[in-house]
């Protein structure tokens, strides 16, 4: 299945039933009073969020949801029928937009998590309500209230424990290869990840980390440029970043400083998450001799770097209980903002 992570959803709740104009009529009373009973609501849209479902996909081209109609009410006091309810299920970590206005109305990110996005309308009251000591037999009721439309925007932004993070070919494929049992594409040219995966590892028995590969990212990004605003916002979502850094690359601090800037740019708060540096390539020639002085100037960065080699596996267990620790005491990031 296909990576969809932005749709446009028109949602509508259903009509309420209207109230019912009737009059008891039996064998022992033939005079009886108004009984009329009451429509019934509307059937409400809600959004449920469930981890079952990884994509926005099935949105992008099923777009239209409608609650059901009210049933309308009875005689002999019978209240109609509520109409049904729609659920509409999404991932977990999909935030919620009113798209006319850009209102930012609900965050799922929880498992069963759920917004009603239009209520159903109300069911109009039957003549029974309406009896007074001077009106005794109204022959009126009310109709059912009209339910509500709204088109939505849906955003889905990964949820992950850490963000691997880095230029295009940093190397951030094969490092989550190598610290879970995930297994993205991994390929020689710029580009490779055109979604975001997750892989799940566990450095301490019973706490699983989600760790997420953050396609790349280029000088420019915060603009669009290269995959640009469209993965960009995926590392809102993580609790700590991972900046991987290809040290067979010309000048690999240059590397760092613009994937840092890209994140500046985007959205200044990011920056105080607690941050890691993964040197890797260890293991291609001349890379270990820029290796001291990579890493005394990026500690004067206050970033803390590891050196490791995605393909031998070569520092990738002591990155892995460093992420463990920090992960104790780092910030869940800042809440999402509406978007243009």
């Amino acid at each position: 299945m296909r990576f969809v992570d932005e749709a446009i959803i028109e949602v509508a709740s259903g009509d309420g039933g209207r109230g019912c104009v009737s009059f008891m009529r039996t064998k022992y009373e033939p005079r009886g009073g108004p009984d009329g009973g009451d429509g019934g609501r509307g059937g409400h849209v809600t959004l449920k969020a469930s981890a079952q479902v990884a994509t926005l996909a099935d949105h992008s081209y099923l777009r239209h949801f409608r609650g059901g109609r009210g049933w309308h009410g009875q005689g002999a006091n019978k209240t109609g029928a509520g109409g049904e309810d729609k659920l509409v299920i999404v991932p977990l970590g999909t935030a919620v937009y009113d798209q006319e206005t850009g209102e930012f109305l609900a965050d799922l990110t929880e498992e069963g998590q759920e917004f009603i996005a239009v209520k159903g309308g109300r069911g109009g009251k039957g003549n029974r309500h309406f009896v007074s000591s001077t009106h005794r037999a109204p022959r009126f009721a009310q109709p059912g209230e009209p339910g509500e439309k709204r088109t939505l925007r849906l955003e889905l932004k990964v949820l992950a424990d850490v963000g691997l993070i880095g230029l295009p070919n940093a190397g951030k494929s094969s490092l989550i290869r190598s610290a879970t049992a995930a297994r993205p594409k991994v390929a020689d040219y710029p580009f490779t990840t055109l979604s975001p995966h997750l892989g799940v590892a566990e450095v301490e028995p019973g706490q699983p980390i989600t760790i997420a590969d953050i396609p790349g990212l280029v000088a420019g990004a915060h603009q669009g440029a290269g995959l640009g605003l469209k993965f960009l916002k995926h590392v809102e979502r993580t609790r700590l970043f991972v900046h991987v850094v290809d040290m067979s690359a010309e000048d690999p601090l240059t590397d760092l400083e613009t994937i840092l800037a890209e994140i500046r740019a985007y959205d200044p708060r990011l920056l105080d998450k607690a941050g890691l540096v993964a040197a890797n390539k260890l293991d291609r020639p001349a890379t270990l001799d820029k290796m001291d002085d990579f890493r005394q100037k990026v500690e004067s960065m206050g970033l803390t770097v590891f050196g490791v080699s995605a393909v031998s596996g070569q520092g990738v267990d002591e990155l892995m209980r460093a992420i463990s620790e920090r992960l104790g005491g780092a910030d869940d990031g800042p809440e999402p903002e509406p978007t243009e």
